[in-house]
């Protein structure tokens, strides 16, 4: 009987979120002692201090067996660091429990654990210690995890020194080397170059055939895919679907096709930028009204994305970006004003922006946009997932023979000729153009 590793009945995470009103300015002590009765009779009288409850988990339940590497998927804050935090035991639970089998290792941020003062090498130790490993176990393993993080040169620098990369390299060569039983990983090609993403995701396949258990949170669908054994999806801080990987993968991609024709985004909070410029809303218009978001293949595609500005000046020297993403996260094409050579000099304060699309080259599947936008070199908004489009089979080629789909995603124009040969015994000359 395969033994279990990790069991979570019933696990839930409650904050609780103060509301004040107006502008809160920093008084002396002096001041708030003289305030205090007040507060108090301002408190007796309306109940309490307002505030609101959020439940960031809620009611989660699954069984993890050993050897078994489960993938977490979900929107930005649908739950899965708060999961893996618990599991950690760096935060406890509100409700539930989760039974934990063996010794975990968790990559849960860059650098965590690392003191910034000591070096790598010193941090190596301070890792395993912290981990629950003895010095001789450490220094075992210290070779292999200096060779995979490729840090030699700097092993004797103080931490603060590293780059972002090079933290990330060295925590997680620390964690999967010192042979955890369970091992945590939060989002882990978040950080790195391709072939540091690669290597990460070898060796947490060889700690998977090692027999230990792996818990691997990313955005990244066709990596959980071909990883995981098995996934699960987080909505909203409660598990939807719990499966195999691909399954959960699918699943995933259903519950986005669901939510596809909400398009306002003054609500999304998981964006990134200064603010200069915020995307409020995108629409998709196709060459048949009437159909929403559901573009066919071979059909002309207008992206509108509506902006307002944080001031009411005029906006310098601005670039567009909306990359095109299949249903398991895999970029498809970009779409990129500097590409095209059609960088803004000017915008004005409010307005859409209007990419085209003269025939959407995509086959029948579910994709998404994200909306990505620079002012004067700086990153304005960022808004990943920003929205959901529908491909239907179209007439592509205008045959009206509908391509198979063992090819790939895209439908390519493309046409064929043929000329005869010269007689044997005459010269073969080829034509320009030909």
């Amino acid at each position: 009987m395969t033994e279990i590793a990790l069991q979570v009945a019933g696990l839930g995470k409650r904050y609780r979120i103060a509301h004040r009103s107006g502008t809160r300015r920093y008084r002396t002590l002096r001041e708030d002692m003289l305030a205090l009765p007040r507060r108090a009779w301002r408190l007796i009288r309306s109940g309490g201090l307002g505030h609101e409850t959020f439940w960031a988990l809620r009611d989660v339940s699954f069984e993890l067996k050993q050897g078994e590497v489960l993938g977490i998927i979900g929107r930005n804050g649908a739950g899965k660091s708060t999961l893996l935090k618990i599991l950690a035991r760096i935060t406890q639970p509100t409700t539930g429990q989760a039974v934990v089998y063996g010794r975990v290792g968790s990559l849960l941020e860059v650098g965590t654990g690392f003191h910034p003062e000591l070096t790598g090498r010193e941090n190596i130790y301070l890792s395993g210690a912290v981990l629950g490993m003895t010095r001789r176990e450490v220094t075992r393993k210290f070779d292999e995890i200096v060779a995979f993080a490729e840090v030699e040169k700097f092993l004797d620098i103080p931490a603060k020194h590293y780059s972002s990369g090079m933290y990330m390299r060295l925590a997680f060569a620390v964690a999967a080397h010192l042979e955890p039983e369970i091992l945590l990983v939060d989002e882990v090609l978040a950080v790195g170059d391709a072939e540091f993403q690669k290597k990460c995701l070898g060796k947490m396949s060889s700690v998977a055939r090692a027999g230990r258990t792996v818990l691997f949170v990313s955005h990244n669908l066709v990596a959980v895919a071909s990883l995981c054994h098995s996934g699960l999806v987080l909505s909203e801080g409660q598990g939807v679907f719990h499966g195999s990987a691909t399954a959960a993968v699918e699943h995933y991609g259903m519950a986005r096709q669901a939510t596809s024709r909400v398009t306002d985004l003054r609500s999304r909070l998981d964006r990134s930028g200064n603010g200069r410029l915020r995307f409020v809303s995108v629409s998709f218009r196709t060459a048949h009204p009437g159909e929403g978001n559901v573009i066919r293949s071979g059909v002309s595609l207008v992206v509108a994305a509506a902006y307002e500005a944080e001031s009411a000046e005029p906006l310098r020297n601005v670039t567009i970006s909306i990359p095109f993403y299949g249903a398991s996260g895999q970029a498809v094409f970009n779409c990129w004003t500097r590409l095209s050579g059609r960088d803004f000099d000017s915008l004005p304060a409010r307005g859409v922006i209007f990419l085209e699309i003269p025939r959407m080259p995509l086959r029948a599947g579910l994709y998404s946009i994200n909306l990505w936008c620079e002012v004067n070199g700086l990153q304005a908004d960022w808004i990943q997932e920003a929205a959901q489009l529908e491909v239907e089979e179209g007439d592509f080629y205008g045959t009206g023979v509908v391509a198979p789909d063992t090819y790939g995603p895209f439908l390519v124009e493309h046409r064929f000729r043929c000329e005869a040969l010269p007689a044997a015994g005459e010269a073969l000359v080829v034509k320009e153009g030909a």
